[in-house]
């Protein structure tokens, strides 16, 4: 496997433990300082600050569990591509009902300076579901 698809998917390995242990700086870590996420429904969320008040207003609130099923990587030099498919919960502490989220996301990657790579666009299609088994 390419280094660089190697380093992709281990980002969203990265991305996906962190998002379950509410690690948020480690996150953060992830993320260009010009980040944009996409979704249905919403306006589009900009930058690092805008993600981390975000994730900020929900620590304590929620639990998170997901899994990410790559579908396909392309690296372009300095730029990538991973289209993933998302399964998620999110279970309120406070013993309310859980949310059932699923669909494909699209995101863009650029490799920094430093030569890691960091989730520069997001397309989050995720939707409703009845239950994840």
């Amino acid at each position: 496997m390419d280094p660089d698809e190697q380093a992709i998917r281990s980002l969203i390995e990265t991305w996906m433990r962190a998002t379950v242990e509410g690690d948020l700086p480690r996150i953060l870590e992830l993320i260009d300082d010009d980040v944009v996420f996409l979704g249905p429904g919403r306006p589009p969320m900009r930058g690092k600050e805008g993600f981390a008040a975000a994730s900020r207003a929900m620590e304590g609130k929620t639990r998170v569990e997901g899994t990410a099923g790559i579908q396909e990587i392309r690296v372009f030099g300095d730029w990538a591509y991973c289209w993933n498919h998302l399964r998620v919960t999110v279970r309120p502490v406070d013993g309310g009902a859980p949310t059932h989220l699923g669909g494909p996301t699209l995101s863009v990657l650029r490799k920094k300076a430093d030569g890691e790579w960091a989730l520069f666009r997001d397309a989050n299609m995720l939707t409703p579901e009845k239950s994840i088994p």
